[in-house]
């Protein structure tokens, strides 16, 4: 099915990347449903490279590019393309990622199928350092309190995203996309468990994985991260204490058990990673982590007799 979406802007956000945001730009014009307009903005990109592509990007049809002045990160960026909008509906993409062909047409049905949706996405197929299919979960506010449950590409209700405030500009080492998606959750009500976050669970992004990505980076920083998030959205995670704190135990339970089940199935790796070995010397205590080494020892004793 081919046709215009005019009720839906694409928004890209780029910085010195000449070598992916003419892809971008085309993976997004070249949807089953075109939107109605790609705005480009350039977050002060001070290579040539990446001028000279943008001046060429802009020639194509329905395509505008925005230039900031000074370069206030991802957030001040997505948030200059949103000041822009008219469309009911915005596609927000980063400017190395790319979209399937029927991204826009498969997540604007969810959105159209059910009002309580301000937000929908699907999974995500990697490439690059990693390629793998990761499948984001969505869903209504409780997940979201112990983690990220959607990609920063997502098309979003522009009048709920702008009543939320849009994305943090003072969030410039990362997770300002959850920090969005619970700023539009708390929008709707702290006692709502009816507005949600739909994901398509189809592929329809092409992700691009790399070790200095800020995606990664992030990670370095993510119990600062997280504390400015609960102290951001006290209201939300005071509410909500119970499913929060249990959400994060269930994270922990899954790692721990993914450890024990390659340790037990690999034991070498005893001997070969510092980590494990520190682990299984001294076993974490009141976590399981004792259990669970007791179990691998268990296991290994077994199989050596």
């Amino acid at each position: 099915m081919n046709g215009m979406a005019s009720d839906i802007t694409v928004v890209i956000t780029c910085f010195n990347q000449a070598s992916t945001i003419r892809q971008s730009v085309e993976s997004a014009c070249a949807q089953t449903y075109a939107p109605a307009l790609v705005i480009v903005v350039d977050d002060a990109s001070d290579d040539i490279a990446t001028k000279e592509t943008l001046s060429a990007v802009e020639k194509k049809p329905a395509v505008e590019v925005i230039t900031r002045l000074s370069n206030g990160g991802v957030s001040a960026a997505r948030n200059t393309g949103l000041s822009r909008v008219t469309t009911p509906f915005v596609v927000m993409l980063d400017g190395d990622d790319l979209l399937e062909p029927d991204y826009i047409e498969a997540t604007r049905a969810e959105l159209m199928a059910d009002e309580q949706i301000f937000a929908a996405s699907s999974w995500m197929k990697t490439f690059g350092i990693l390629n793998a299919t990761v499948k984001p979960t969505g869903g209504n506010m409780l997940p979201f309190l112990c983690r990220n449950c959607a990609p920063a590409t997502c098309m979003f209700c522009v009048s709920a995203l702008r009543q939320s405030g849009g994305y943090d500009e003072s969030m410039q080492k990362g997770f300002e996309d959850w920090d969005c998606c619970l700023s539009l959750f708390e929008t709707f009500g702290a006692d709502n468990l009816q507005s949600r976050v739909s994901i398509v669970q189809k592929p329809l992004i092409r992700y691009r994985t790399a070790p200095a990505s800020s995606n990664i980076v992030s990670m370095n920083s993510r119990l600062d991260l997280l504390r400015y998030l609960i102290g951001k959205h006290r209201d939300l995670y005071s509410k909500h204490l119970e499913d929060a704190i249990l959400g994060f135990e269930k994270t922990s339970i899954d790692r721990l058990a993914l450890f024990e089940a390659t340790v037990k199935n690999n034991p070498q790796i005893i001997e070969n990673c510092d980590a494990a070995t520190s682990f299984m010397d001294s076993p974490t205590f009141g976590d399981g982590g004792m259990a669970a080494a007791v179990r691998i020892e268990s296991k290994i004793a077994r199989e050596n007799h």
